[in-house]
């Protein structure tokens, strides 16, 4: 089952029917960053700054990609001048076990 297309149902606490929303989040961080839908000049200025490659971006946003690898979302991130944050959902406090 080892990354298989059930591999989207394996975690009960992250489900989704099609592409990770990570990918989304992320096109989201590109157009308010570059004030613009996500284009070729974008990927490349992405590219330039130590992110990944325009192929592997145009793949997630507009290819056949449904689960990027976490190294690339930060890369991609991180070259924009962000970086991701674990925070509570809707607002809950965390759980401790």
């Amino acid at each position: 089952m080892e990354g298989g297309p059930a591999m989207s149902n394996i975690w009960r606490a992250y489900v989704f029917r099609d592409k990770d929303p990570v990918i989304d989040e992320l096109r989201t961080l590109v157009e308010d960053h570059f004030g613009v839908k996500v284009n070729a000049s974008s990927l490349r200025e992405i590219a330039e700054a130590g992110g990944p490659s325009r192929e592997c971006m145009r793949a997630w946003f507009f290819g056949k990609t449904l689960r990027p690898q976490s190294a690339s979302i930060e890369a991609a991130g991180r070259a924009l001048g962000y970086r991701r944050a674990w925070v509570p959902m809707n607002g809950a406090k965390g759980r401790r076990r």
